[in-house]
C-alpha cells in the first residue's frame, strides 16, 4: 500500500479529500506510483507528467522520506518506508516568482 499526498489543486480536480492509498504490483517506483494514480484518477493524466513523454511537469516536485527525488530516475525504487506505506509519497507544486 502506497500513500500519496497531492497538492490541493490536484485533489480538487480529482475530487479527493485526503491522501490516496494505492495498491502496487511489483517494485514501488515513481513511474509505478504515477501510473497507478493516473489509472485510478484519469483526470490527473497530463497534470503531473507530460501526456507524450511522461516526464515530470515543470514546477512539480516529488518527495519521499523528506528527500527530493524529482531528479532521480523514474524507475529507481522508492525508499522502503514509502513502499510499505509508513511514509507518504508527496507530489508538491513548486512556487516560482520574484
Amino acid at each position: 500500500m502506497i500513500r500519496v499526498i497531492l497538492p490541493f489543486h490536484l485533489r480538487t480536480l480529482a475530487h479527493i479529500d485526503n491522501e490516496v492509498e494505492l495498491e502496487l504490483k511489483g517494485v514501488a517506483t515513481q513511474r509505478s506510483v504515477l501510473d497507478a494514480l493516473e489509472a485510478r484518477y484519469p483526470v490527473l493524466r497530463g497534470t503531473i507528467r507530460d501526456h507524450v513523454t511522461h516526464e515530470r511537469r515543470p514546477f512539480i516536485r516529488f518527495f519521499a522520506c523528506e528527500q527530493d527525488v524529482s531528479l532521480e530516475s523514474p524507475d529507481s525504487p522508492l525508499p522502503a518506508a514509502v513502499a510499505t506505506g509508513a511514509e507518504p509519497f508527496l507530489v508538491v507544486g513548486a512556487l516560482a516568482g520574484g
